[in-house]
């Protein structure tokens, strides 16, 4: 078979099959309640935008959870960065339940095409086999289940930082300064990465990189002052009341440090803190051990670690871990020259995912998740330190 062809074939099939899996994928979604969930906050605010008026209006906002027969009302305005709700405009211009599906399948398609892009990062033509074994593993991976059956943002999060991962390997920093400031439009997630990755291009002499954070943060900020002057003010009140119904929940040294303090305020501040410090501290002293390391290398240590120091985050925050799962992925089966112990980390990190997503379900506290932090930092430390084993040499023989 020609070789054009036979590529042109491989291209077809791996289409076809990828089109099978989001298509599965949506059926499992089926049923599902998206007006009881974080969606539907995401659907209103872009509605919101469009029609006018304003998601950080208490009145306006209650409103219209009544108006769109919006069930699950925990907050009393949108619990999000003002900012977030340009980007959920398109959201607004179809119905809930068909911008449910388009949200589904536009988060599929950036969880493929960021696989994709990362492996061909990699220019390992074995792991680069991988693209479709890798997206099935993900598409049972807890955090990334979750996220597209509640209809999560931490896809547009996976994607602000697999493209500035790109960019800064391409060295087009501003760019990718920019982009990773849009981690902000989720402050929890946003704080610990910039204060680690900040941390990083000081290190590296970086100045283009911080400049574009910064100039990432001032327009931030000053979209939502066009919206509401007093939008800053606003959200820290709603991040105040989330927090508060919501603390000792979550898979991080904040909430284990809550339940070991037994909820006793300055007992906890000053663990979790602690706690916190001693990992972002930690992180830091490594990436400044290791100057060496590629962005994206930095980053795979950036991520989960800023996951586990912040205060406020849940497990489909976790689908951002897909950016070190590559890494490892593509590290393990270059080092290996074998497919087996990826295959063996992909499934352990689906079992252990899926479990504390379970537990998450029958529990409503989603500690168990710090497993899934636990086990990718432990396949980090194996992929780079494993040695690289050497190729087959062909047997000579001497006449």
């Amino acid at each position: 078979m020609p070789p054009k062809l036979k590529n042109f074939l491989n291209i077809v099939i791996s289409l076809l099959i990828i089109s099978g899996i989001i298509y599965a994928r949506l059926q499992i979604s089926k049923g599902f309640d998206y007006q009881d969930s974080n969606f539907a906050f995401f659907w209103l605010a872009g509605k919101m935008t469009i029609d006018g008026e304003n998601p950080y209006d208490e009145t306006t906002y209650i409103a219209n959870h009544e108006k769109y027969g919006i069930k699950w009302q925990p907050n009393r305005i949108f619990p999000y960065p003002l900012p977030l709700a340009i980007l959920c405009i398109p959201l607004g211009f179809f119905s809930m339940g068909t911008a449910y599906t388009i949200w589904q399948i536009a988060s599929l398609l950036i969880i493929i095409i960021s696989i994709y892009l990362l492996l061909n990062l990699t220019n390992n033509e074995a792991a680069k086999r991988l693209l479709i074994p890798i997206f099935l593993a993900m598409i049972f991976f807890g955090p990334g289940y979750l996220t597209l059956h509640t209809g999560a943002v931490g896809a547009f999060a996976l994607l602000f930082l697999m493209l500035a991962v790109l960019l800064l390997e391409k060295e087009k920093f501003i760019l990718a300064g920019i982009l990773l400031s849009l981690t902000m439009l989720k402050p929890p997630q946003g704080l610990t990465i910039l204060l680690l990755v900040g941390s990083w291009f000081l290190i590296k002499k970086n100045w283009k990189a911080i400049i574009g954070i910064g100039i990432g943060g001032i327009l931030l900020f000053i979209i939502g002052l066009i919206q509401d002057p007093q939008w800053v003010q606003k959200f820290i009140g709603a991040s105040d009341a989330v927090m508060d119904r919501t603390q000792g929940v979550h898979s991080n040294v904040w909430a284990f440090g809550y339940l070991l303090c037994n909820g006793e305020s300055t007992c906890f501040t000053f663990l979790g803190a602690a706690l916190s410090l001693s990992l972002l501290g930690g992180a830091g002293y490594f990436l400044w051990k290791n100057q060496a390391w590629s962005s994206w290398e930095a980053m795979n240590l950036i991520i989960p670690i800023g996951f586990v120091s912040t205060i406020y985050l849940w497990a489909y925050d976790q689908i951002t871990y897909i950016i070190p799962i590559v890494w490892i992925v593509a590290t393990l089966v270059q080092k290996t020259r074998s497919y087996l112990l990826s295959f063996v980390f992909l499934i352990l990190l689906d079992v252990v995912s899926l479990f504390a997503l379970a537990q998450q379900a029958l529990t409503d506290k989603d500690l168990w998740s710090l497993g899934t932090t636990i086990l990718v930092l432990l396949f980090l430390f194996i992929a780079y330190k494993m040695k690289q084993k050497p190729a087959i040499d062909k047997v000579t023989s001497s006449v």
